[in-house]
């Protein structure tokens, strides 16, 4: 069987491959994409900028005309690649930016069906990934004010002449990836979260997610806040139209939906449940690795034990693995009024050494 191969970029070049091997991991979301609008929540193409700013932090994410903004469908790129580089460091492996794998295993940790069109679709969403440029101020210190990348910084495939993807590599930017390595950054999410089908919902679970937590007094937004928040082009009223569709459809997996009037303004208030539905009454645990039964979320499965095997008998240099077949205005806080959500006065986020608001849930 003969097989094409593009050449190797410089940086890929300079990079030690992190090989994987199965894609099993449980999924975790890193937390600066989770609190600010760095996605389109459109499944049309969108190429209106997206600017955000709040307090010294900005946010500016551009489009290439051709592909568009990366989506938050697009996103779950990011999250598996969060998810295995956790796993593989839990497991004692060393990883780099420049991952080695099989398009199978991404597609079926991430919900997906493992079709033609699929492969075509998440060929989409890495030339969207590479394309769009972000310009952020996040996690800037004395040295550093600006920062300029894109999600991935190149991608190859190998391919069959019939066309068939045999397998994948790609390139995370520095910043990407530094915020994955600070544990601190990083929370486990709900593996339902892939089969959330419409745009706001998988945006707002995030931030669910990294505000609400599993505190049991929730959080409390004001939905224009949110609004701006979201990045989102539709018009404030029918972005409250939507909130208020999904309180009624309650699509959370693990939270509740709750909107609440403070005299003409309207509130989201967000509150975590457990598997039937109930009120979470304390906060979990902590944490220290994967390999705990449960992650603190309201539907995690154990994380395997052998997701990732040594590195170098898995991917030699004439080959690729081949297919795996198993895939407030309440007592206990207030509402700011110039951020319009609650401030919860023990989270610190943000501050080294201060305790996770999620009771302590990371990765």
């Amino acid at each position: 069987m003969s097989r094409r191969r593009l050449a190797t970029a410089s940086e890929r070049a300079r990079l030690d491959p992190f090989v994987v091997a199965t894609g099993a991991a449980s999924p975790r979301d890193q937390r600066d994409l989770m609190e600010r609008p760095f996605f389109s929540l459109a499944k049309i193409k969108r190429v209106v900028p997206i600017l955000y700013e709040a307090g010294d932090v900005k946010v500016e994410v551009h489009a290439v005309p051709r592909h568009g903004l990366a989506t938050i469908w697009d996103a779950d790129v990011l999250i598996w690649a969060a998810s295995q580089i956790v796993e593989a460091q839990n497991l004692g492996f060393e990883t780099s930016r420049f991952l080695r794998f099989t398009p199978y295993h991404l597609l079926t940790a991430t919900g997906r069906a493992t079709g033609a069109r699929d492969y075509r679709l998440l060929k989409g969403a890495l030339a969207r990934l590479q394309s769009t440029v972000i310009r952020t101020t996040i996690r800037h210190n004395e040295h550093w004010r600006r920062h300029q990348f894109s999600w991935i910084n190149e991608w190859e495939e190998l391919t069959r002449h019939d066309g068939r993807v045999e397998g994948m590599e790609f390139v995370l930017p520095d910043w990407f990836y530094r915020g994955v390595m600070d544990r601190s950054l990083v929370l486990a999410i709900d593996p339902a979260y892939f089969r959330l089908t419409g745009g706001i919902e998988r945006w707002l679970y995030r931030v669910a997610r990294k505000h609400a937590g599993r505190q049991p007094q929730g959080w409390i937004f004001d939905i224009p806040h949110l609004h701006e928040k979201s990045g989102s082009l539709v018009r404030r009223s029918d972005f409250a139209l939507q909130l208020r569709r999904l309180t009624a459809r309650q699509p959370l997996p693990g939270y509740r939906l709750d909107i609440e009037r403070d005299g003409r303004r309207e509130l989201l208030r967000i509150v975590p449940v457990d598997v039937r539905g109930r009120l979470v009454d304390k906060a979990v645990k902590p944490i220290g690795t994967s390999h705990a039964s449960t992650i603190g979320i309201s539907h995690a499965s154990p994380s395997g034990l052998h997701t990732h095997e040594p590195q170098l008998t898995l991917w030699p240099e004439t080959a690729i693995p081949g297919l795996n077949s198993y895939n407030n205005t309440d007592s206990n806080f207030f509402l700011d009024r110039e951020t319009g959500e609650n401030p919860a006065p023990d989270d610190r986020i943000g501050a080294a050494g201060d305790p996770d608001p999620d009771g302590g849930e990371r990765s």
